[in-house]
């Protein structure tokens, strides 16, 4: 069989990353100083480091304070204080503030709210905004081609909210507190702790005090230790604990592979004449081309102020490597139908994050010895609805019934140390949310057709609405995001517009917009299994992708100090953890960890 150049490119980088004689040269300029990379065991300035660490006994941790992780807290407590248990529930967030890291559209769906706390609207829970009115649009170059709406389809979202997530996940910080929740902010989990016959134990929060060569300061701090009868990962999208969970459990081998998006959205205040709180619009088309898989969201929130939420979402299994979703997104914002909206307005935030779009597919084994994996961290977004949270919150609170259930049995029955919750799973399967994603299984992969957008649009049409997704097939994913790209030199370079700086903006200038912040002196939290893979591979055959999906500017080519070719530079203190570097990399050579405590983006409300 005939391999494409593509195909080829792509097994070449990934020898070059695996061998370091061939690749790795004295002439390659240090970048990666992280310890995952570069032992301390073997590194002489750390010889005489006390290494020890403080540890703590709980009865469950859970990684990562979102929705899911919040809700998993939150039911965890409840029903522990119903039954008069004494249950020590730990969570651990790598935000230095509960929901400074949340960023989504978002319109809510308030069904799993509800159940989780059913008196919500009495204790005030921030869902200020109803659904009011739908739109949903066909953009061509000049044209908005409205597409109606009708109830029982994806978009329809009457008796829905638009909420500022973020506002939403400290509230729930705030009510898990008052339960007994111990809540900890500013502590990354950067690593998992296994029992001696190989189930979870635990996590170790990160290490502070590394100097940015990779060598100890004199403040260096060992992390502390957190052991659990079990752990509850619930760290997002592509969570780097979750990366190895899936590798040391074979967690993925029954399901497709996970295929991404990467979202992008600001936060404007704008002209009060424009302001229609309650509206949701979503539109597909232009500017992405038919086989580009993506469309823009626009949420009026009534908070006071006349806000409105912009977004753009892109499927990152597009194959131009000369594709940018930030300049996509706003290439955007110029369409005549669009751009009034923000003409006279003031833009206020800015933010990115991957999504999960692989669906009920790409979904893992969810329980394992130690632990559970709620959320987003395996990926139970709803795809054709570009909502997540309710499904995020519904399986956190599944999993803590399942959890609390065996933890109180009278003779508490597992066959290894860290607790093997495997009813989590077949209750998670009873629950509305398995139908819900089974209904929409085939709308993403549909759009691997060659009419693109159309056929996903008449496909969603002909089976979902009209049939509910009981079509007897499952479509699959082609492959991984990150085999899509071609080599540059088979496609266009792409020339964007520049920015106005009214309604279309510069990227750093948009980066300054989302707070980041990392301490200066420490190594670079991006790190590269082989230093020498970015300019030989990925510059040398892509043309330097990761200056352009990074919606945050962390990664840039540029000369070397003897002028004698290029250098990959990385400017870690803008990423504002998306994780698409990770996820897209061609040659699959970055690979994204926790830097020290409280780094990274301080959303406001996002």
């Amino acid at each position: 069989m005939a391999l494409s150049s593509s195909h080829l490119c792509r097994v070449a980088c990934r020898l070059a990353r695996t061998s370091k004689s061939l690749y790795s040269t004295t002439s390659t300029p240090k970048i990666t100083t992280h310890y995952t990379v570069i032992p301390r065991e073997k590194d002489e300035r750390w010889k005489d480091v006390e290494m020890e660490r403080y540890a703590d006994e709980v009865d469950v941790v859970i990684v990562g304070g979102g929705p899911a992780g919040m809700a998993a807290a939150i039911k965890l407590k409840q029903l522990s204080n119903e039954k008069g248990t004494d249950l020590r529930v730990c969570l651990v967030e790598k935000a230095s503030e509960i929901g400074g890291h949340t960023l989504s559209g978002a319109c809510v769906e308030p069904r799993a709210f509800e159940e989780l706390i059913p008196d919500w609207k009495e204790k005030g829970l921030p869902f200020h905004t109803p659904v009011t009115k739908d739109k949903f649009a066909f953009l061509t170059e000049k044209r908005r081609i409205p597409i109606p709406i009708f109830k029982g389809l994806p978009m329809y979202n009457h008796g829905n909210y638009i909420v500022r997530l973020g506002n939403v996940v400290r509230w729930l910080g705030e009510h898990a507190e008052e339960l007994g929740v111990e809540i900890y902010p500013g502590y990354p989990a950067s690593e998992i702790l296994y029992h001696e016959d190989g189930s979870v134990k635990g996590i170790a929060t990160s290490d502070v005090g590394i100097a940015k060569d990779g060598s100890p300061k004199a403040t260096f701090e060992r992390g502390m230790e957190l052991h659990a009868k079990c752990t509850i990962f619930a760290e997002g999208c592509h969570g780097h604990l979750a990366k190895q969970l899936f590798k040391k459990f074979d967690l993925r081998k029954d399901c497709q592979p996970q295929t991404y998006g990467i979202g992008l959205k600001e936060l404007w205040e704008v002209e009060p004449s424009k302001h229609h709180p309650g509206l949701v619009e979503h539109t597909v088309g232009w500017p992405l081309h038919k086989d580009l898989y993506g469309g823009s969201f626009c949420y009026h929130l009534d908070e006071g102020a006349p806000l409105v939420s912009v977004g753009y979402v892109l499927g990152l299994d597009y194959s131009n490597p000369y594709i940018s979703p930030f300049k996509e997104f706003q290439k955007f914002k110029q369409h005549p139908s669009i751009r009034p909206m923000f003409e006279g307005g003031k833009r206020i935030a800015y933010g990115a994050r991957a999504l999960n779009e692989g669906g009920l597919q790409s979904l893992p084994k969810l329980a394992f010895p130690g632990g559970m994996l709620i959320g987003c961290s395996p990926g139970f977004m709803n795809v054709a609805k570009v909502k997540g949270s309710h499904n995020a919150v519904k399986s956190g609170t599944v999993a803590a019934e399942a959890l609390f259930d065996k933890l109180t049995q009278e003779n508490p029955t597992s066959e290894t140390q860290g607790l093997y919750v495997e009813e989590y799973e077949p209750r998670l399967k009873e629950s509305w949310v398995w139908k819900e994603l089974y209904q929409v299984r085939n709308i993403r992969p549909s759009f691997n057709n060659p009419l693109g957008i159309y056929g996903t649009i008449m496909y969603t049409g002909l089976f979902y609405f009209l049939g509910r997704g009981m079509e007897p097939w499952t479509l699959k994913h082609p492959g991984r995001d990150s085999e899509a790209l071609k080599p540059a030199s088979e496609c266009t370079p792409i020339e964007y517009p520049k920015p106005d700086n009214e309604v279309s903006f510069d990227l750093l200038s948009s980066v300054a917009l989302s707070g980041t912040n990392h301490e200066s002196d420490q190594p670079a939290h991006l790190t590269l299994m082989n230093d020498s893979v970015p300019v030989e591979c990925n510059l040398g055959t892509y043309d330097g992708p990761e200056g352009r999906f990074c919606p945050a500017g962390v990664y840039e080519y540029v000369p070397t100090e003897e002028g004698e070719g290029m250098r990959l530079q990385i400017n870690a203190a803008n990423c504002v953890h998306c994780k698409t570097c990770d996820i897209k990399d061609p040659s699959q050579n970055i690979n994204w960890v926790v830097p020290e405590a409280g780094g990274g983006p301080a959303y406001s409300g996002m």
